[in-house]
């Protein structure tokens, strides 16, 4: 782990991401828990959201658009400690664009497979931050990272048809499992990744809950496709 803005841009550049040990603190991690699971209580409540059917969101375990729903997120993702560290991949004017909850329970416990988040927006390159809410390990699913492999693009053409989405997906044997990094990290730290850095997260064996939030960035004025997802977005304030 690194923390120093030089070292940090380094090894952005270098390995397609950097882990920073603490962004926010357990007291502010546990409101946006409860915050996360507030809103998707009303979404699976009210049966759709977003073109997201409760049952949808139950089996891939990703719900988009927090900011969309809550002034509490609105506010998280504009925070000043997120936007230093965003400037170290996008500069000084940055846009945010999306964020997400992917949980993990008991019930939820499969592993992410690996991907990279490009196939899915494509157009210019975006940044996201991996947040947990609860401390992430090896046993409750934390992230899986392939050092480097955000220079080029991975061909996704794996199979989807285990009913958890992550419909562009690698397939396990172009997988260099030797190279994979596994990234444990505490409740309140972050992980910010290049969107074509291989990806992916251990299965939960615990049984016990794992809230990641995932905001999304890009450079501010980028030409991007309309993104619907998209609908909470806006130009950040510098520094």
């Amino acid at each position: 782990m690194v923390t120093a803005p030089e070292e940090l841009r380094r090894a952005y550049a270098e390995n397609g991401y950097v882990v920073v040990p603490r962004l926010f603190g357990a007291e502010e991690m546990r409101a946006l828990k409860a915050e996360m699971q507030r809103i998707l209580a009303a979404v699976c409540g009210s049966g759709q959201a977003a073109g997201s059917t409760a049952e949808a969101i139950g089996r891939s375990g990703v719900f988009v658009g927090l900011a969309a729903h809550s002034a509490l997120f609105r506010e998280a993702v504009a925070d000043a400690r997120l936007r230093r560290l965003l400037t170290i991949a996008l500069g000084p004017e940055v846009e945010f664009l999306s964020d997400k909850v992917v949980f993990k329970s008991e019930a939820t416990d499969f592993g992410t497979p690996w991907h990279q988040d490009w196939p899915y927006w494509q157009g210019s390159h975006k940044v996201s931050l991996w947040i947990p809410a609860d401390d992430a390990t090896p046993e409750n699913g934390c992230l899986r990272v392939i050092p480097g492999s955000h220079r080029a693009p991975a061909r996704h053409d794996g199979e989807a048809t285990d009913g958890h989405g992550f419909a562009n997906r690698v397939r396990h044997e172009q997988i260099d499992e030797e190279a994979a990094v596994t990234v444990a990290l505490p409740a309140g730290g972050g992980v910010l990744f290049h969107d074509l850095l291989l990806h992916a997260s251990h299965p939960n064996t615990a049984g016990t809950d794992r809230f990641v939030w995932i905001p999304t960035y890009r450079e501010a004025h980028a030409v991007d496709p309309d993104y619907p997802w998209a609908v909470a977005r806006r130009v950040l304030p510098r520094g």
